[in-house]
């Protein structure tokens, strides 16, 4: 399932060459992953309620195209990979009329306790898990 984050590139994330520094972008992939999560019913807010804890275990980026003050981009989110313990996230950062790839990337995160255990949805929280497993599955035309 594909989400659709959109929101305007601020003079403040730029650089001095008038372009969005680097480390912006992953502040936009986490913007669109927390809505996308409240979106299909799952905020942080209800997870952490439920003593789940989602860390990023790591971020991978690669830059194709400068955003700049002004632009109106887009971030695509969508599930790669999702196992009940981990799961990969995926993103594309485009512009509005989609003629520009900024960004293509991924961030990797697992399951754990409020005390950094790892925790298997499946086993623990089925109808959590129920949720995440569904954002694997392509809508039917």
């Amino acid at each position: 399932m594909n989400f659709i984050y959109e929101r305007k590139v601020n003079y403040y994330e730029t650089d001095k060459m008038g372009v969005v520094h680097h480390s912006n972008y992953i502040r936009y992939m986490e913007e669109a992953r927390c809505t996308w999560m409240e979106d299909f019913g799952l905020p942080f807010s209800v997870l952490e309620e439920n003593g789940i804890t989602i860390p990023v275990l790591s971020v991978n980026c690669n830059y194709k195209y400068h955003a700049t003050f002004g632009d109106t981009i887009i971030i695509r989110t969508f599930a790669k990979e999702y196992t009940g313990v981990k799961m990969i996230i995926g993103y594309e950062i485009t512009d509005k009329k989609g003629e520009k790839v900024f960004l293509t990337g991924e961030t990797k995160h697992c399951f754990t306790s409020k005390e950094l255990k790892p925790i298997n949805l499946k086993k623990n929280y089925p109808e959590f898990h129920e949720k995440f497993q569904s954002l694997l599955e392509e809508p039917e035309s």
